[in-house]
């Protein structure tokens, strides 16, 4: 796992030397450049060193004439494969990195090399033979990749940390995606907070020459849109899934350094322990103890934890933080994150990962993608439970809708509630992208400044999700399977993955995701809906395919999510930070927020009158960005 930069156009090279120290934690082992004067090129790459850690695996790595240059950040977990392949074909290899296997590969098959990779990554080849530069992304974008086309040409990096000593000059601030960081807390599609900075998404591809775009293609669509019938028996699909996880664990396994697990206690992450424990008995895991408690309404996870550890026979090291450790770290987290992301789940994952760096792991198994591919999340559910009202006039959802907002939201039950029903008068599509909406966009709307205010009237935050969705809109397709869509391809990339790998990297561990295995996906595509979500019951397959291998009282445990106690940190430890960052003067100084809607909403949560802690948190975190990147 690794960081990349490079441009094509007329860039400095000590501005992508100086880009590369920037990200220097994501490869801290070896660094290495490449500059063509004659084409305006340059190449940066840090190297974390898993797959052969001799100098035979240094980047950038160079075809045997020179005419091919291959800066690369991931794994390719079929590698092994492919090199048989490419040997039998009489292509000549000197190490044993999955680097010298992609190189070879894109020198036999070219673009069309994308179809055969099973792993993560995002990759940048200069060929001079063509004079181009062609880049791509893994088919979730579990891999980042952040690119910018300014009057100096075309650059791109693996954190925005990077690029932007690429292009220094660009600060403007994307106003729609600052509107979707405060609806969801994260940002679906392409869209960052500088106007001409941006995602490459995932399963895409791009073709760039003399500081130019002359390409930029989709190579992987998710099942969905290719049709891939749901046809499978419940036998075939609980004996599947069991056989397809095993297999992706034991593939995302390979490693040439120690490899360790996340072990929350959830399903999920015992499921993949358990799969990593057939092949590798000593595999040590992590977990997290978060001391003052945890919200209403929410679970504690070590109880768990320790209850699978304990079953799978598997050393379980905890590493415990205070509140005061996570009010601290809030700056950092949100500079590291490259975006203004609000969850402090990140920084869970990066105090794991950094014990498990402090013991030698490198790298680390998780089970994020579980709930995306069978179903788990509430708002599944709660899809599930709308063919009981969906049939009902549009006035009457719309009543019902107010009602359960004017509920006291500081009962967990009645805050559901609200949640559940949020909505209920849109349209399908409308419905399935407003369940991942925080906050309703008529009381958005009071917090924005006047300028702001009249800008976002003319937008819809979810735009991404709906024009996403639309090529289904005519189909026949379930709604819960257009939701998992949405699951994979924004709430997976923009929100999980993306703060799994800014916060893994940061301490220098790369996590790998054992459910998002190429051939786990397309055959969790092909199990019946009613199979993944049976009578009310979340990922009943797949606890079905664990029971040989889990206990009952983890695989049917209460759904929890991997967070922190953020409601009460909002109204006692985080007080004071909030009151500082968000005060009047620093509200209008920044020109974005309504200053006084700002304040009268800090006293509602406080008071309890309101759940505005995530909306606030959202805010907070803009403007911390906008102190780190901009100021």
């Amino acid at each position: 796992m690794c960081g990349l930069i490079g441009y094509s156009g007329d860039f400095q090279e000590d501005s992508l030397k100086a880009g590369l120290l920037a990200i220097n934690h994501r490869g801290p082992d070896d660094s290495g450049v490449f500059f063509d004067n004659v084409y305006n090129i340059g190449l940066g790459h840090n190297r974390l060193s898993i797959q052969d850690l001799s100098p035979l695996g240094h980047q950038p790595m160079f075809s045997d004439d020179g005419k091919v240059v291959l800066v690369f950040n991931g794994e390719i977990y079929n590698f092994k494969d492919l090199r048989k392949e490419l040997s039998d074909k009489g292509y000549q290899f000197k190490g044993n990195s999955d680097t010298e296997v992609l190189l070879n590969l894109y020198l036999a098959e070219g673009e069309k090399m994308l179809d055969s990779l099973n792993g993560i990554f995002a990759f940048a080849f200069f060929d001079s033979r063509s004079e181009t530069i062609f880049i791509a992304r893994d088919r979730f974008g579990v891999k980042p990749l952040y690119f910018s086309e300014t009057k100096e040409g075309f650059s791109f990096s693996s954190e925005i940390k990077g690029l932007r000593h690429l292009v220094p000059g660009e600060s403007d601030l994307d106003l729609e995606s600052l509107n979707r960081y405060a609806s969801f807390l994260w940002c679906p599609g392409e869209g960052t907070p500088l106007k001409n900075i941006r995602k490459l998404l995932p399963g895409e591809a791009l073709s760039v020459k003399a500081g130019t775009i002359i390409r930029r293609w989709t190579w992987f669509a998710l099942p969905i849109f290719r049709n891939v019938k749901a046809n499978l028996s419940t036998a075939d699909a609980i004996k599947g899934t069991a056989f397809h996880l095993k297999q992706a664990v034991e593939r995302q396994l390979v490693s040439d350094v120690p490899v360790g697990a996340f072990l929350s206690g959830g399903l999920d992450s015992s499921a993949v322990v358990a799969m990593a424990k057939l092949r590798d008995p000593n595999i040590s895991c992590f977990t997290i103890e978060t001391l003052g408690g945890v919200d209403e309404g929410t679970t504690d996870d070590l109880p768990y934890a320790r209850r699978a550890a304990e079953f799978l026979d598997v050393d379980l090291n905890v590493i415990s933080i205070d509140s005061k450790k996570i009010a601290d770290d809030i700056f950092d987290m949100v500079s590291q994150l490259d975006e203004p992301l609000a969850d402090p789940a990140a920084l869970n994952l990066r105090y794991i990962s950094k014990l498990a760096k402090e013991q030698g792991i490198t790298v680390l198994l998780s089970g994020a993608g579980g709930d995306d591919l069978f179903t788990g999340y509430r708002r599944h559910q709660a899809i599930d439970l709308e063919k009981y009202w969906r049939w009902m006039p549009k006035s009457i959802r719309q009543s019902v809708e107010t009602i359960t907002s004017m509920l006291d939201q500081r009962n967990t039950h009645f805050r559901k509630a609200a949640k559940f029903f949020n909505g209920s008068a849109l349209t399908d599509d409308e419905r399935l992208a407003n369940f991942f909406v925080w906050s309703k966009r008529s009381d958005l709307l009071k917090l924005f400044s006047p300028e702001l205010k009249n800008e976002f009237f003319k937008t819809e935050a979810a735009l991404p999700m709906l024009d996403f969705l639309s090529p289904l809109s005519l189909d026949s397709k379930n709604a819960l399977d257009k939701m998992l869509a949405l699951e994979q391809r924004f709430f997976l990339t923009d929100h999980n993955l993306n703060y799994t790998d800014k916060m893994s990297m940061a301490t220098s561990v790369e996590v790998r995701v054992p459910f998002l295995d190429n051939d786990l996906v397309e055959f969790a595509q092909k199990i019946p809906l009613g199979i993944k979500q049976k009578n009310g019951v979340g990922k009943w397959v797949l606890k079905k395919a664990m029971e040989d291998y889990l206990p009952n009282d983890i695989i049917y445990r209460p759904k929890t999510g991997f967070g922190a106690p953020l409601r009460r940190w909002m109204r006692v430890e985080l007080r004071e930070l909030l009151g500082d960052l968000l005060s009047v003067e620093s509200v209008n100084r920044r020109g974005l927020f309504n200053a006084n809607a700002i304040q009268e909403l800090i006293t509602a949560n406080h008071e309890g009158k309101v759940d505005a802690s995530y909306t606030l948190f959202s805010i907070l975190c803009i403007e911390i960005w906008c102190r780190s990147f901009v100021d």
